[in-house]
């Protein structure tokens, strides 16, 4: 997998299941929230969700069980419970290796769907914010995954162009993303990392 990262000369990654291991923090996080909101919490479907803000999760909820719920109450009320947690995950070797191989060697970035705030807190905690060139959150676009905007900008922040850099995601909707940026992708499954190419037809 070296080999095929060293031919990008970006390598912009996912934070959440992608680098540090925070799904089970935001699955108890949105346990929580259902229960205070009193809507189902389909773990596995929330999960699927991946990489897209916490607003707009809520408008996915609402559309799925016929609420009317405040989507931005909703998201404040989650990450407040997410914050609170005490711990939020420890780093996934596998990605951790490949940035920790590449740094000062190739340009690096995160492109996430978190908030600002709590991603930084997030990779200060990682200490993997002086590693990287350029951080990308769901605050700094307006078109979240599978939309391709977090992504184009972490390249363009990179100053490279889309075919340059090489995504890291763990999520369908994350590898729709880069995919639609016209940037190839390498997922998260397991504790291994399996190669997507934009061009391959059959993804």
């Amino acid at each position: 997998m070296l080999e095929i990262v060293s031919t990008y000369q970006g390598l912009i990654f996912d934070m959440d299941g992608t680098l540090i291991d925070t799904m089970p923090a935001h699955m108890q996080a949105w346990t929580k929230t259902a229960e205070h909101f009193n809507f189902p919490c389909q773990v596995e479907w929330l999960h699927s969700l991946g990489g897209m803000p916490s607003f707009k999760i809520a408008d996915q909820i609402n559309q799925k069980y016929g609420m009317n719920l405040d989507p931005q109450a909703v998201s404040r009320f989650k990450m407040a419970a997410f914050a609170s947690l005490e711990e939020h995950g420890e780093p996934i070797q596998c990605t951790n290796d490949v940035l920790d191989y590449f740094y000062g060697k190739r340009k690096l970035a995160v492109g996430t769907g978190s908030h600002r705030d709590g991603a930084m807190r997030i990779l200060n905690k990682a200490n993997l914010i002086d590693k990287l060139d350029a951080i990308v959150t769901a605050t700094d676009v307006e078109n979240h995954k599978p939309s391709p905007d977090t992504f184009l900008q972490a390249a363009s922040l990179l100053s490279l162009a889309p075919s340059q850099c090489v995504v890291f995601e763990d999520t369908e909707l994350g590898k729709q993303a880069a995919h639609a940026g016209g940037m190839d992708c390498i997922m998260v499954e397991g504790d291994k990392l399996v190669f997507y190419p934009v061009n391959n037809v059959s993804n």
